[in-house]
């Protein structure tokens, strides 16, 4: 029976923790000290609810609980700074906000409160790596121990990287608001950003035996839909979600029994998501009408969507593949969009064409580690007969990454070659 309600008291955890961190920390004004709290009342519940049962609004129950605490917390903090009168006004205020209005707010599905904690987590005075950590521990309510092996790194560094996370907020004093004006749309970009690395993570795992690691994938795509929610208005928000929705719809057929890697054109795309496929275009179709269609995660929604809408590989537009690439290098150039439009040129124009942009990219400093360059590389020598070079670039390929599964596809193509 216990382990019973700690199951249940597990799966409340991972529903409730971002609504409940995100109400206390609009009390508290810290999202470190909310996360303590929030942890608080997660024990009061290991230690109650197995002798009571769990209670009828599980969320409520450890909302009011951390509640209570927040406030003698406030309370302490008036008495220790001494100023009676300023933090009096402000405990008062503060104990006003957590009365009825935030006990009504922990049945809202979102709301305020989460959306501030969004943007705090991806603050921008945060490094990429603690907003991505802190994200996933605060609005994903996973574990250290979690967020460490999605990652493949050791969890003493998660756990560093959470802890001066939250002093980095405090030391900034960085106020628990959803940004105005200009500063939206940067912090909305610093939103997105954090939740598309971690869907990237998921979808093509950077290290390790797996090809995939779906549960990241699930959590990106989690938080996509929650934030368009919450700013129906945003088109690079929807832009997003399309981009994610199309992508996983392919997850089911990119891994094949023994969890080998299946590459795009060998597919059986009777497995993709058709679902999916429906969400993602009108996700984007909602990007389009907000006047996004030319937002950087909207053109490659646009990209997923033309293999999306293909039946079979051979219907593929590649063209228009081409065109979409030349768009998001005009507005987002990099060394790696400019590979894929590589690609994109070879599957319209011939692998002569995209060979000609790929040795263009040779010297790039951004790629020279960068095991995709080789890999490209070497298919377009493959598919102009040119063996010999084809195989030497699969081996530097495999060499270069470090993900099993995909070494495995690298050196299967490289022995190809060997055979002619």
């Amino acid at each position: 029976m216990a382990s019973e309600t700690h199951r249940a008291i597990d799966a409340v955890w991972r529903i409730e923790s971002a609504r409940l961190i995100a109400g206390l920390a609009r009390i508290v004004g810290d999202v470190g000290a909310a996360e303590d709290l929030a942890h608080d009342a997660l024990v009061a519940a290991l230690q109650r609810w197995p002798e009571t049962g769990v209670p009828d609004n599980p969320g409520a129950w450890l909302m009011a609980t951390a509640k209570h605490r927040a406030l003698d917390l406030l309370r302490r903090r008036a008495l220790l700074e001494r100023k009676h009168e300023q933090l009096g006004h402000e405990l008062q205020a503060r104990q006003e906000l957590a009365g009825p209005e935030l006990d009504a707010a922990i049945d809202d599905p979102v709301g305020d409160d989460l959306l501030r904690l969004i943007f705090t987590t991806c603050h921008p005075v945060l490094s990429t790596e603690a907003r991505v950590a802190l994200t996933l521990r605060l609005l994903g309510g996973l574990t250290t121990e979690e967020i460490a092996r999605a990652f493949l790194v050791p969890a003493p560094t998660i756990a560093q990287r959470i802890v001066r996370a939250k002093r980095t907020l405090a030391d900034a004093r960085a106020v628990f608001e959803v940004p105005r004006g200009a500063d939206l749309a940067a912090r909305v970009s610093s939103v997105l950003e954090v939740i598309y690395l971690v869907f990237n993570e998921g979808y093509a795992a950077t290290a390790g035996e797996d090809w995939t690691r779906p549960a990241l994938c699930e959590e990106a795509l989690r938080l996509g839909r929650i934030l368009a929610g919450l700013t129906p208005g945003e088109p690079e928000v929807h832009g997003l979600v399309a981009l994610m929705e199309l992508q996983a719809s392919r997850s089911r057929a990119r891994v094949g029994p023994s969890g080998e890697s299946i590459l795009l054109l060998a597919q059986d795309r009777a497995r993709w998501d058709q679902l999916g496929i429906g969400r993602g275009l009108a996700a984007l179709r909602r990007a389009e009408e907000l006047g996004g269609a030319n937002g950087p995660y909207a053109l490659q929604a646009e990209i997923a969507a033309c293999h999306a809408q293909a039946r079979v590989p051979e219907d593929t537009d590649w063209e228009r593949i081409a065109v979409l690439y030349d768009a998001l290098a005009s507005i987002t150039p990099s060394p790696v969009v400019e590979l894929n439009r590589a690609v994109a040129v070879g599957m319209a124009f011939g692998p002569g064409a995209g060979l000609a942009r790929v040795e263009a990219l040779a010297s790039e400093p951004a790629l020279a580690a960068y095991h995709l360059l080789p890999a490209v590389r070497g298919d377009l020598l493959d598919k102009l007969g040119r063996f010999a070079e084809a195989r030497a670039e699969f081996e530097r390929a495999a060499s270069l990454t470090r993900n099993a599964r995909e070494r495995d596809v690298l050196l299967d193509r490289a022995a190809a070659c060997a055979r002619g």
